[in-house]
């Protein structure tokens, strides 16, 4: 946090004020391709939080942007774990991938009884895929200087390679589809139909939005717990201020580069209990549908801390669900939310000083500096 700066203001308003503008940048791109930007953001709130085909009820869409918020949390708190001890994990995209190898191995054989034992075996599945995956560059990291953007880039292309290979030999379903047999009925979790209907809350019945959007939100309390609340917490932010001092004060730089890794790669591979096991009910190409990296952007932007990560990540499942309303109502391409995250990711990452050096002055000048 900033000396300068009270924290409701280095954690809260400046983000905001970033936001502001990334926004007021993508109205002028809408602008510039001859589109209304209040017409725009009306298609996509409604896309996002309403019933995309029918005005009936303007909560039961809400259950499509959850589900790919649920996505963007265990990424974006996989990222901002590895942050907090200065590594970039951009590998999500390929831990979450083998992840949904993992789930997809145990839920195919055996014969479960119930979906709560189901979920719990495949949580352990996938995050110990995940974490597996993840170990790989973080070893290569600590002990061979391997730099961990370089090889984490790496991985993710391997583990496309290997799950592409897995889908059309070993695990492809009877057919032309590059897909596994589909899980048993028994192992297929609750939506949030299933979940909430019977008191009213009426979410599409066809909305994925399933029981891992509440361990996404139990993760994030436990990350939180993890980094601020804990002894390896304390270590991993020590040694990502600095390595040096870190070493003089006995933290090992092997162990913290491995357990941060292994934590960031076990969260990565809970997204694959979500898309794999909740959603698609079978291993399909393409599962991880882009969340590894947009959860780079999610930490970024909460700053990485588990609170901002939710809400970024719920600002992103709105982007995404409402994108796909864009394109069908407006004729817009989906690359427009593309320009939008990117914009969202270049303001809150790299031109936050924009709004920071000035909030810095007016604070200094103001006399309000925190000591």
């Amino acid at each position: 946090m900033n000396k300068n700066l009270p924290k409701w203001v280095d954690l809260g308003l400046i983000p905001l004020l970033t936001l502001a503008l990334a926004f007021a940048a993508s109205g002028l791109v809408v602008l510039s391709i001859g589109q209304n930007p209040v017409e725009v953001v009306q298609v996509m709130l409604k896309g996002a939080l309403c019933n995309p085909t029918t005005d009936s009820s303007c909560f039961s869409g809400i259950g499509h942007t959850l589900y790919f918020t649920t996505n963007f949390i265990f990424t974006g708190l996989a990222v901002a774990v590895a942050f907090h001890a200065r590594l970039f994990n951009i590998g999500g995209e390929g831990q979450a991938g083998v992840a949904g190898v993992g789930v997809a191995l145990v839920m195919l054989s055996f014969d479960w009884p119930n979906w709560p034992i189901a979920l719990v075996v495949g949580s352990l599945a996938a995050m110990v895929f995940g974490a597996g995956w993840a170990a790989i560059p973080a070893y290569l990291q600590a002990k061979r200087g391997s730099h961990i953007v370089i090889t984490t880039i790496m991985f993710n292309l391997i583990a496309g390679a290997l799950i592409g290979y897995l889908l059309v030999g070993p695990m492809q379903a009877t057919g032309s589809l590059p897909e596994s047999p589909t899980f048993p009925e028994a192992a297929a979790l609750p939506t949030f139909h299933d979940m909430f209907g019977w008191i009213g809350l009426d979410f599409d019945k066809n909305a994925p939005a399933n029981i891992t959007f509440i361990m996404a939100l139990i993760a994030a309390f436990l990350v939180w717990v993890l980094v601020w609340k804990t002894r390896l917490g304390y270590e991993m932010r020590a040694f990502g201020h600095s390595e040096k001092a870190a070493v003089y004060a006995g933290i090992s730089p092997m162990k913290i580069t491995m357990v941060a890794m292994l934590i960031s790669g076990a969260l990565s591979g809970l997204m694959a209990v979500n898309t794999v096991q909740g959603e698609a009910e079978r291993l399909v190409l393409g599962a991880v549908e882009g969340a590894g990296f947009i959860g780079i952007a999610v930490a970024l932007m909460g700053r990485s801390h588990p609170v901002g990560v939710v809400l970024a990540a719920f600002l992103f499942g709105i982007l995404t669900q409402g994108g796909a309303e864009l394109q069908f109502a407006l004729g817009i391409p989906s690359q427009m939310i593309t320009v939008i995250q990117a914009l969202i990711i270049m303001f809150t990452g790299s031109l936050e000083n924009l709004v920071r050096i000035p909030m810095e002055k007016i604070f200094i000048r103001a006399g309000k500096g925190v000591a």
